[in-house]
Formats: C-alpha cells, structure tokens, sequence
C-alpha cells in the first residue's frame, strides 16, 4: 500500500499563508492590494475542498498526515478570506464615500456657479492687499512722502539758484 501525498497539501498551505501576509500587509494600503490575497485565498480553499473530497473518496491511497495539512491550509484560507473581504468592503465603502463626498462638492460648486464665495477661495491666493499703517506706529525719524518730495524739490531749486548766481 503505498501513501501519496494529497495534491493540494502543500500548495493551499503556502496559498493560504502568502494570502495571510499579503492581506496584513496590504491594511497598511488601505485595502488597495486586498483583491488579490483575496483570491489567492479562494484558490487555495479550492483546491483544498478538492483534495479533501479525493481523500473521502480513496481514504487508504493518501497519508493521513497530508489530510491534516490540508484541512490546516482549508482553515487558514478561510480566514484569509474572511480577512481580506473585510478589509476589501471597508476600501470599498471609504472610496464610495469619499466618492458621494467630492461628487456633492464639485456639483455644488457647479450648480452655485459663484466660486469667490466659497470657503475654498481666499482672497490672499490672488490678489495682495497692503494695509496702509496708521499714524501712531511711525517713529520720529520716518518721515512722510509728500514731506520728503517737497525738501528734494527745495534743494533742487537752492542748488539750481545757487548755480545760477555763480555764473
């Protein structure tokens, strides 16, 4: 009597336990990269059920330690799957808010037509406005504009007499 191996005893294993890690490991991805562990998992639990079914069928042909392997993967791939479907429906369910979310607001902004008022648009993106400063900031030796024309403008004129008189 010879004891075979089951055909998925080492393939559901490792189907299951790579479902396992790229599953955690794609939490962190917000559920982007859970379709595929995803259906690793369901690979592995197919072809696991398969064996199974080969081992309930001709029970003396297989070794009974390649039967527990398998239903060990058969388990391991269920909890992938019911991992990575969770994790895949709440990505899902966050792209479908975040979806109606900007939809909303982009239509809004649409409809409304009138962009300037809304609390996206800050006046100071486009446009600078100076404040002028008030009168009780300056200190002594600021002088005005207007003040400091008019003294250039009269020594400039001194400067133009006094050329003229040296002549």
């Amino acid at each position: 009597m010879n004891q075979n191996k089951l055909p998925a005893d080492p393939l559901s294993l490792i189907l299951g336990i790579l479902a396992l890690v790229i599953g955690v490991a794609g939490c962190c991805c917000y559920g982007v990269t859970a379709i595929v562990p995803l259906i690793l998992a369901i690979i592995g639990l197919v072809s696991a059920n398969r064996s199974l079914r080969e081992y309930g069928e001709n029970p003396e042909a297989f070794n009974p330690q390649t039967r527990s392997n398998v239903n060990t993967a058969k388990i391991i791939n269920i909890i992938a799957i019911v991992l990575n479907s969770l994790v895949f429906l709440v990505a899902l369910g966050v792209l479908a808010l975040y979806g109606t979310l900007m939809s909303t607001a982009i239509l809004d902004g649409l409809e409304n037509g009138n962009f300037e008022s809304d609390d996206y648009y800050y006046e100071s993106e486009y446009e600078t406005i100076i404040e002028p400063e008030s009168n009780e900031t300056w200190d002594d030796d600021t002088y005005r504009i207007d003040d400091v024309e008019e003294e250039v403008l009269n020594e400039v004129h001194e400067l133009e007499l006094d050329s003229l008189d040296n002549e």
